[in-house]
């Protein structure tokens, strides 16, 4: 507990044991000092809310909480309800003091998150360890990192091997081992073994810069229902007085009533009417939802984009790199002439220049010698495969349409996959049939969306229609739109939204960037170091996990609903408060149910948005 947590729970206990004390004594001797003695606890538990409601007035900011509270007591003062007024005090700021904690609460996620940010780094310079702040590195340099230490900027592993914990950074609690060649991202925590980074991003670039900023900006992007209920409170309050006003004076003056009953009616309604409960707890709702969310390592950029998620629809995904892994596998060989082994060493040699990812595929799945003397004249034509000269003979690897080019007689087959169609010599010699690897749990996060109501999934694609087909089928897609190219992946996207849907678009924000921007929520998978996602997407699920955005739609969703509850929660009660304070049907202490009460059971009610639970 901080220590203004400590100050304002000692006021309250010294200001309840002395009007306690006070009410005891009078009970026995009806004192005329009522109002001296009072007057202590009063000020001891108010003394900040009559000051800030002061200096608020100096400045020309009348109409807030602290005003109503300072006129409802004082004036609960002024017609001899003095226990009445010192007991709104206290109630009022134990109303406080709830929020505080609940607030202060609902920021450990975002503290938590914090603490990834490494204070200090080594470095080596001139052959010695030097410490330094991570701002003062430059690119290039090479930091090392300890069992223990924080990796402090983005690079790569250039000496030694560690298991780094990425929870932080990810939500992920498994460790993740890493090697020579591997990058790191900051952030991250070495639990073992020594690693020398070579630094690929200055400080304010790097992965946890960008992370904290992104969380730190959230707050700051309030949601149609926030904006809602600032804009109410700034023209409630006034309205507000002047109804009290108006209820004080009215009466007495038309029809002649008693001014003191009019009043206690009007300050009934001054108290009851503050709007602390809605000012307070739909952003802490908000608040809480942001916080939990990231520590499952999904980064929503705002409270406006919980409010939009919670209404999307249908949800459409990108294909290669998001329900699938973006590598390839060999599916099948099939060989005309020769054996399997001979199709695939075939290829393998020919791909050998190629950097194209099923070029990687058939040489990772290749497990011979491959002699780069033989190649010859290796060129490579985009959208249909590579030719090369291997032992004097001409190699093509690739689609039927490069086959075909070549007048080489082949038989086309028609299964699903990419296909790799395979001559030496002018000779036909077989295919590789390669597939995409579909992702872990993407069939099961698909389901998830349904029972979390999206209505409608859809996958869009530049692969063939054949592939993309299989894909879908296995996942459990609803519609598939394939061989398009990225203006039409744009043009697909808009006719989706021109249905009226509410469309979130799922990619790995490196080549999605238009679509991501386009859709009512972008949300980009696997985005850890990536700067086109973070940079594009207004969600960010920094691992690779499909089913953390069935988590983000059921945060949202359930955020909405406790915003939801609270307004009319809070409104109902007052409103009837209200009603039955100006017929002069309840008293002061209902009123401070109507006001203090509402208040803490919203904000209590607001704290249920920070849960962590995953289904």
């Amino acid at each position: 507990m901080k220590r203004k947590h400590k100050i304002i729970i000692a006021r309250i206990a010294a200001s309840v044991v002395l009007t306690a004390a006070v009410y005891v004594i009078s009970l026995f001797n009806d004192t005329v000092f009522n109002f001296w003695v009072l007057l202590i606890p009063y000020l001891l538990i108010g003394y900040d809310i009559l000051w800030t409601a002061l200096r608020n007035i100096s400045r020309g900011q009348i109409f807030d909480e602290n005003f109503l509270m300072t006129i409802a007591t004082v004036g609960a003062f002024a017609i001899g309800e003095y226990y009445e007024a010192v007991g709104v005090m206290i109630f009022y700021q134990v109303g406080e003091l709830f929020q505080s904690i609940a607030v202060g609460k609902s920021r450990k996620s975002i503290a938590a998150l914090m603490d990834i940010r490494p204070t200090v780094a080594t470095v080596l310079r001139n052959g010695e360890e030097i410490t330094l702040a991570p701002e003062d590195i430059e690119v290039g340099e090479i930091i090392v990192v300890r069992p223990g230490e924080k990796i402090a900027l983005d690079g790569e592993i250039i000496e030694g091997s560690g298991t780094l914990n990425l929870q932080a950074l990810t939500g992920e609690s498994l460790p993740v081992d890493k090697f020579a060649g591997d990058k790191a991202v900051s952030g991250a925590v070495n639990m073992s073994g020594v690693l020398k980074i070579r630094v690929s991003s200055l400080y304010r670039d790097s992965t946890v810069s960008r992370i904290l900023e992104l969380v730190e900006e959230s707050s700051a992007k309030k949601a149609k229902t926030e904006n809602f209920i600032t804009k109410f409170a700034k023209y409630y309050t006034p309205c507000v007085v002047i109804g009290a006003v108006l209820l004080a004076v009215l009466p007495p003056l038309v029809l002649g009533l008693e001014w003191g009953e009019w009043i206690r009616r009007a300050l009934v309604f001054l108290m009851v009417s503050c709007p602390c409960a809605l000012v307070v707890s739909v952003p802490l709702s908000f608040f809480g939802g942001i916080g939990g969310a990231s520590r499952m390592g999904i980064l929503i950029k705002g409270a406006n984009y919980i409010d939009v998620l919670s209404k999307v629809d249908t949800v459409v995904f990108d294909k290669t790199g998001t329900l699938t892994r973006g590598s390839f596998e060999i599916a099948e060989i099939y060989s005309r002439l020769g054996t399997p082994d001979d199709v695939l060493g075939t290829a393998a040699h020919a791909e050998t220049f190629s950097t194209h990812p099923i070029a990687r595929a058939v040489a990772a799945a290749y497990k011979g010698e491959t002699d780069t003397e033989k190649i010859k004249n290796f060129t490579e034509t985009a959208g249909k495969g590579v030719r090369a000269e291997i032992d004097g003979k001409l190699v093509c690897v690739g689609n039927a349409a490069l086959l075909s080019e070549e007048g080489i007689s082949f038989e086309k087959t028609d299964a699903e996959g990419t296909v790799l169609y395979v001559s030496r010599g002018g000779e036909y010699l077989g295919y590789i049939l390669i597939k995409d690897v579909i992702k872990e749990g993407t069939a099961e996060a698909v389901r998830s969306l349904k029972k979390h109501g999206i209505k409608k999934t859809v996958m869009l694609t530049g692969d063939a229609y054949g592939v993309a087909r299989e894909v879908a089928e296995r996942v459990g897609v609803d519609e598939t739109r394939a061989e398009l190219l990225p203006d039409g992946k744009v043009a697909a996207f808009e006719e989706l939204i021109s249905d009226g849907r509410r469309v979130a678009f799922v990619g790995d924000g490196i080549n999605d960037a238009p679509v991501l921007s386009r859709a009512d929520v972008g949300i980009a998978m696997g985005a850890l170091g990536s700067d086109a996602a973070i940079e594009a997407a207004d969600v960010v699920i920094m691992d690779d996990k499909l089913s953390h955005i069935s988590d983000a739609i059921r945060i949202s969703k359930k955020t909405m609903g406790i915003v939801r509850q609270n307004i009319i929660f809070a409104l109902a009660v007052k409103g009837l408060i209200l009603l039955l304070g100006a017929l002069g049907l309840v008293g002061m202490w209902i009123a401070v149910f109507g006001d203090v009460g509402v208040m803490v059971i919203a904000v209590l009610n607001s704290m249920r948005t920070m849960g962590r639970k995953t289904k």
